[in-house]
């Protein structure tokens, strides 16, 4: 399945389960409502999304608290990357910028971000 130019919204643990299962390189943002720099973020990954080969979703573990324990998220925005359905980086240091996520993804992925 190829990447979306946007992020999916994910509402739960089963779609985000789905959504990475169905991915082979996935970054999933775990955001909270009413956090700005989580609502920063959006534009930002619309804009990573149309840059590289990764599939992008959100997902906000407020509505699915199980994911909060599941996944050790500590702080929002949390940006997980998948690869093959497992967990194998994550950014926890607030608000990213374009540039700063796009060069999270080529030290992990090198692939994914420079085959556009």
């Amino acid at each position: 399945m190829t990447a979306s130019d946007k992020p999916s919204r994910l509402e739960t643990g089963d779609d985000l389960d789905a959504f990475v299962e169905s991915h082979d390189v996935a970054l999933v943002e775990f955001y909270t409502s009413g956090c700005a720099m989580c609502q920063a973020m959006e534009p930002v990954l619309g804009n990573v999304a149309r840059a590289t080969d990764v599939a992008i979703g959100m997902v906000n573990p407020g509505d699915d608290i199980e994911l909060v324990d599941r996944f050790d998220v500590r702080s929002v925005p949390t940006l997980i990357l998948f690869e093959d359905g497992d967990e194998t980086a994550r950014l926890a240091e607030g608000f990213q910028g374009g540039d700063a996520v796009t060069d999270f993804l080529a030290d992990h992925v090198p692939a994914a971000v420079g085959a556009n």
